[in-house]
């Protein structure tokens, strides 16, 4: 299969310079994609434009990682209805940082240039800057842009000069990599289609050169409507001390019915004949969610490795009745540690009830063992007992507490 013809099944071939899909097949690319460090971690809502440029990488073309330290400085008002906060240049230096260890995780293993637009972006003077890059931008072609458009209008909440000249900024970054490193490329995600065009008339302009840019599409959660990424708590994200290993892999595996094929195409590196074949056996028995169980793996191996990704799948089975608590790893009680509620050695199950608010009263908890709705690894309880082995109680279907 061609990139042309990968990027079209997988649902990438989006907003385009390019005539033809085909001209993807017809030479060699070294393109980039940016990232500012305005947070800490990146969110399942960047993964779509990461795993586009994967499939680059695993064609052979040459990667360049940006990770905004210069532009974060301003902020992108893409998407915004109102100024973005100025974060404190410390702030910025530690998200940078965080960034930059996680993109380089998701490519780990495969060649590819990482680099700071602050680099370059701190030596250049102001009239520099008006020189270079703003002579080249016409205030009618800008102000139409849509962001700009509707921060500028009746309902908008205004734009300050700062963040109006970001889209110039960013174009100046694919102008310098254009000639210090030959890129000929940018991808981005479809909110960034605007600034990628500004490089790619900045170096028309200035240079004489054709170079392209291509967007990831956006990706909407069908049962909701909304914008991907985003659960009733609040972001996904790829840190796991924002957004535990398991919650991660529940955000996954809690994926409808209606969209598990097409995120196993976006967020995976299956192949087609893989994917094709978990489709037809998840078609044919949706209740075993196939699809879901090979998205929720593929992707939290991708993201946090295959050991987090398999302990993942061993506390899921646990908590769901399908194996026994003592199939668990120490690394395996860790991670459901952070899930459920915990109590310690030696202390009564009525009691362990009832100071974890599972119970309102030691009546309560004396009416539920008689009536065999707790257990204790899977085995009823009839009686009180002393909990001295570390297991996990549990109350009917979904109330867990872990003794350790």
């Amino acid at each position: 299969m061609t990139l042309s013809e990968e990027l079209q099944w997988r649902g990438f071939y989006n907003q385009t310079t390019f005539d033809s899909p085909t001209a993807l097949d017809q030479g060699q690319f070294t393109l980039y994609l940016g990232t500012d460090p305005t947070g800490d971690s990146l969110h399942v809502g960047h993964l779509a434009v990461y795993m586009m440029v994967r499939r680059f990488l695993d064609h052979g073309h040459k990667i360049v990682l940006l990770v905004g330290g210069g532009t974060g400085v301003i902020g992108d008002p893409g998407g915004r209805t109102d100024e973005r906060s100025v974060l404190p240049l410390n702030v910025i230096a530690d998200n940078k940082q965080a960034l930059a260890t996680q993109v380089s995780s998701l490519f780990s293993g495969r060649d590819f240039t990482l680099v700071d637009n602050y680099d370059w972006l701190k030596d250049v003077s102001v009239l520099d800057f008006l020189r270079d890059a703003g002579k080249h931008f016409g205030m009618s072609q800008l102000v139409q842009r849509e962001y700009i458009a509707s921060r500028m209008g009746e309902d908008g909440g205004g734009i300050s000069y700062a963040e109006f000249s970001y889209t110039i900024l960013q174009g100046y970054d694919y102008w310098h990599l254009h000639n210090q490193l030959g890129v000929n490329l940018q991808i981005g995600g479809s909110d960034q289609w605007g600034n990628i065009l500004s490089g790619v008339e900045l170096i028309r302009k200035k240079e004489a050169d054709t170079v392209h840019g291509m967007t990831a599409p956006l990706v909407i959660n069908k049962s909701t409507g909304r914008k991907f990424g985003k659960s009733e708590g609040g972001a996904v994200w790829l840190s796991p001390e924002k957004t535990s290993v398991y919650k991660f892999y529940q955000f996954w595996l809690n994926t409808d019915d209606a969209a598990a094929v097409e995120y196993l195409k976006l967020f995976t590196l299956l192949s087609k004949d893989e994917i094709d074949a978990i489709q037809v056996r998840h078609e044919a028995e949706l209740s075993a969610r196939h699809a879901q169980r090979a998205l929720a793996y593929q992707v939290t191996s991708l993201v946090h490795g295959d050991k987090s990704a398999d302990s993942a799948v061993r506390v899921t089975d646990v908590l769901f009745g399908k194996t026994s608590f003592t199939d668990l790893s120490e690394a395996d009680v860790e991670l459901l540690a952070v899930e459920i509620p915990t109590t310690s050695l030696d202390v009564s199950v009525i009691d362990a009830l009832l100071e974890l608010d599972v119970v309102t009263s030691k009546g309560e908890a004396r009416r539920l063992l008689q009536g065999g709705a707790i257990s204790l690894n899977g085995k009823k309880l009839t009686d009180d007992i002393t909990l001295s082995q570390q297991g996990l109680v549990k109350k009917g279907k979904n109330t867990f507490i872990l003794v350790r």
